[in-house]
């Protein structure tokens, strides 16, 4: 396997790690205590995200200026993702409230619903990831 399709691979177990994680965190049922939950999970996804960056660059995304990585995504780019993923932390801390009164099921779909947002978001981190990745090495994608 090339360095390249390792990196793809600790990525992926990274983002279903944490995918998992955070579904799992979102079915126990915390009536009142929601919003406090996404921040905890939001710190989670945070965590993800540096994960996934030291993975593809071996270096500590705290150690990169947001400055550099806000350029390199586009300042557009940056703030429409930021805000999306606001509004999903939000509405799934809405969703969380209502369905808490729904017993079981409900509990699921909100576990469900949870994971799969942190799996979208680092998906879709990992794809910036590998593309910058691929575009400062290009010899090693070429490889690949």
């Amino acid at each position: 396997m090339s360095n390249l399709g390792k990196k793809r691979l600790e990525a992926t177990s990274i983002i279903v790690t944490c995918a998992l994680g955070n579904a799992t965190v979102s079915v126990a049922p915390t009536p009142g205590v929601e919003l406090p939950k996404q921040f905890l999970l939001t710190a989670s996804d945070v965590l993800m995200y540096s994960r996934i960056w030291k993975t593809y660059f071996e270096e500590d995304l705290s150690s990169k200026s947001i400055l550099e990585i806000l350029t390199e995504l586009g300042l557009v780019c940056a703030v429409g993702a930021g805000t999306g993923y606001v509004v999903s932390k939000a509405s799934t801390a809405i969703l969380k409230e209502i369905v808490n009164w729904t017993g079981p099921l409900g509990w699921g779909v909100t576990a469900t619903v949870a994971g799969s947002v942190s799996g979208i978001f680092g998906a879709a981190w990992a794809l910036y990831c590998d593309n910058t990745y691929q575009q400062k090495h290009p010899l090693i994608s070429i490889e690949s």
